[in-house]
């Protein structure tokens, strides 16, 4: 996951064509290829600016003023198609959404998914997000990792939450059963980039982004360690990349995880371990503050039906959740 989008700068001077226009009807035409749509949620987002202060839409612009924006490097979203796919929609107003995904279920549009992703159907279920870039999603899950995660419905909202992720005030916890046992509580700080030779996977890396990620143990013992975890920083595949670099990976991680199984692990538990089809990461618990109330909001997501039953079935005090 990035947490920080690319901003380009922009400037211009209103000229004899622009006297007395609107704002927001001057910027749509001169930044090119933008809807006004757009431009509208870039003033409200106060991304704009006329003589060095933000301005409202409707304010009518004057032979010589300045106009300054500053917004996110625009992003091609024209191949994306409106899907309706259902959606567990826990939460929604005219500014967020807040989602629980369920497994096997990738977040955007890539290589060998093309379609069908949650991307697919935020454009169906909140068709106003298709002037955001990648449709209002500001973090992202795993394809296999369930749980919550919070979409902008408008550009101020995307703006302020990025802004919060940026500020490290958004707090995401997770649910995780890792291989081996963890004693005590504690914390990993260390850099990920993209993995030296594997380019699909990512690694503690020096030249990596800073990452750091806080685990409380919930339950440990013969092999099996349940964790808590809280994410400070949130790069790709960070929770999955920092409890292999432990020592503990994930249980079903396939790309992080182990190939066979440590010793210590009682037989009985060995097959339904050995086909669990995923990683073992559920994003359980999301706060953030509202972006235009100002409240804070916290939301939870239940255990999915296949964690549960792995935990069930290894005899978990927590099969409803900690």
């Amino acid at each position: 996951m990035s947490d920080s989008p690319e901003y380009e700068p922009h400037h211009a001077c209103v000229t004899s064509l622009g006297h007395r226009q609107r704002l927001d009807r001057w910027l749509a035409d001169v930044a090119e290829g933008v809807s006004r749509v757009r431009v509208q949620g870039w003033i409200e987002a106060g991304l704009v600016q006329v003589n060095t202060r933000s301005a409202h839409g409707k304010l009518r612009l004057q032979l010589g003023d300045e106009v300054q924006w500053s917004v996110p490097a625009l992003v091609e979203e024209s191949a994306v198609l409106a899907q309706d796919l259902d959606i567990d929609l826990l939460y929604s107003d005219a500014d967020i959404a807040v989602i629980n995904k369920p497994a096997n279920w990738v977040m955007h549009p890539a290589a060998g998914h093309h379609d069908g992703t949650v991307q697919n159907a935020l454009l169906h279920h909140f068709p106003q997000t298709a002037v955001l870039a990648r449709a209002g999603l500001v973090h992202r899950l795993d394809k296999d990792t369930t749980g919550l995660f919070v979409v902008a419905l408008n550009e101020a909202a995307r703006v302020h939450l990025v802004d919060q992720l940026q500020a490290r005030s958004v707090s995401r916890q997770y649910l995780a059963l890792a291989l081996g046992d963890v004693h005590v509580d504690g914390s990993i700080e260390a850099p990920i980039g993209r993995h030296p030779r594997e380019r699909k996977k990512m690694a503690v890396h020096p030249l990596g982004k800073p990452a750091i990620t806080h685990y409380r143990v919930l339950e440990s013992g013969s092999g099996l360690s349940l964790l808590q975890v809280s994410l400070e920083t949130g790069r790709t595949h960070q929770i999955r990349v920092h409890c292999a670099h432990m020592g503990h990976p994930l249980v079903g991680d396939p790309a992080y995880g182990r190939r066979h199984l440590p010793r210590g692990i009682p037989r009985e538990w060995r097959e339904v371990l050995t086909h669990f089809p995923r990683q073992a990461l559920h994003a359980q618990r999301l706060r953030l503050v509202h972006p235009r109330s100002g409240k804070s909001m916290e939301w939870r997501a239940p255990i999915p039906e296949d964690l549960r039953h792995l935990l069930y079935c290894l005899g978990s005090d927590h099969v409803d959740g900690p």
